[in-house]
């Protein structure tokens, strides 16, 4: 009989890999939503960084060629709190002029003509 060789595995780093994104008393505040936190009591300056942090961590794994980091990165930022924050803001304050009419005077981006 043939026994089935066993894996071993690699000591694993130390440190936890959400500590280099982030301070430790960040973590709770990227992880958990907090339902008493008004909309103008959000630290944007605050969610800007963080995002910017985690764009720079994907960009530096990706010119170094370590494609499983850069996808774990890509992972953790479409699933930050931060990142949704900052998407909400783009649609509802900050895109105020989408029904301003272009150079062209068309509001909308298609006529009802057709081409």
């Amino acid at each position: 009989m043939n026994k089935a060789k066993t894996l071993k595995r690699k000591p694993c780093n130390s440190k936890p890999f959400l500590s280099v994104a982030w301070d430790t008393d960040d973590i709770t505040s990227q992880v958990s939503v907090n339902p008493n936190l008004k909309w103008k009591d959000v630290n944007w300056k605050r969610a800007l960084k963080n995002v910017f942090k985690l764009q720079k961590l994907i960009y530096r794994a990706s010119s170094r060629g370590k494609i499983l980091k850069m996808r774990k990165d890509q992972r953790l930022l479409s699933k930050s709190y931060y990142l949704r924050l900052l998407a909400v803001r783009g649609v509802t304050q900050d895109n105020q002029g989408k029904k301003t009419a272009g150079v062209d005077g068309m509001k909308k981006p298609f006529s009802n003509a057709g081409i």
